[in-house]
């Protein structure tokens, strides 16, 4: 599979005139929304392991779910800056999220930016309650790379290991237009994840044996950055041991349109927004938190 040599993040989609005008605009709810926002949340000891924190407004005592979103850039470009939309769009589902920036190519190759998000995740489970979150109710989205990166969490379990924990403490992921198993062909990703014989580790597929938390895998139908034959491969993996996946196509909606489609005045494009709670609701996010 080929992934074009473009930039995936959202400098390169959102959305008038790919400017930091069309940004503003995507994000321009979450300034004067009541969404209490924390950032640059240390997770690490690194200037990049810094996180942000979206917090819905609730009753005293209440707790939330919790999603860790991961966005993409195809491993190299992003910020966490780009995104409150993401935070906005899932607080109004009545989630907290929080969005982690990570180490990038060319200053590091694979798998830092894994493990980086390891400890982000490793972060949120162990200090999300201190703002209501609940960490019982914990869950893994993300979109393109950083879908790579959320379904890398979920499969190999030595990534969350290293921080103390397993995959147990996630109740489902959800990925948008992920590049699950692929071989790199460009230059950039032979030296990001290279060399060839580091490619399985990449894979998601390697990992899959059964017992990984749900999945839900969406993709467009419009997408010429990642093929459809990543989700594909993902899914007959999980099927034949007998593990949990569901899966949609969207029609007319292309790499960029998954998650921009997040975006308050883009909503319509697609229900992804959603599909995501509906899966995250029927595996946990509903549950009943009693007060103690």
């Amino acid at each position: 599979m080929r992934i074009a040599k473009v930039c995936v993040a959202l400098s390169s989609l959102l959305l008038v005139a790919c400017t930091k005008v069309g940004l503003g605009v995507a994000n321009l709810p979450n300034a004067f929304s009541n969404t209490e926002t924390t950032k640059d949340i240390a997770y690490g000891t690194e200037p990049w392991q810094k996180l942000d924190v979206y917090v819905p407004p609730h009753s005293s005592g209440q707790s939330l779910p919790v999603v860790v979103f991961f966005y993409g850039g195809s491993w190299k470009d992003g910020s966490k800056d780009m995104y409150p939309f993401v935070g906005e769009a899932f607080a109004k589902q009545g989630y907290i999220t929080v969005i982690a920036d990570y180490s990038k190519y060319p200053q590091v190759k694979f798998p830092t930016f894994v493990e980086d998000g390891a400890k982000a995740v490793a972060w949120t489970y162990r200090h999300i309650a201190a703002y209501q979150g609940d960490p019982k109710r914990l869950f893994i989205s993300g979109h393109s790379a950083g879908a790579h990166i959320g379904a890398l969490l979920t499969a190999d379990k030595h990534y969350l290991r290293a921080e103390g924990l397993t995959p147990s403490i996630l109740n489902a992921f959800a990925g948008l237009s992920g590049p699950y198993d692929f071989v790199p062909y460009e230059d950039d990703y032979i030296a990001i994840f290279g060399p060839p014989e580091n490619y399985p580790n990449m894979q998601v597929t390697t990992f899959i044996e059964g017992d990984e938390p749900p999945m839900l895998l969406l993709w467009g139908a419009d997408d010429t950055l990642v093929g459809k034959s990543n989700m594909d491969k993902l899914i007959k993996k999980i099927n034949v041991v007998q593990g949990l996946v569901e899966s949609k196509v969207y029609d007319d909606l292309d790499h960029v349109a998954m998650v921009s489609s997040l975006v308050w005045f883009l909503k319509s494009k697609a229900p992804i927004l959603d599909d995501v709670n509906d899966f995250f609701q029927r595996h946990g996010a509903n549950a009943v938190v009693l007060e103690e």
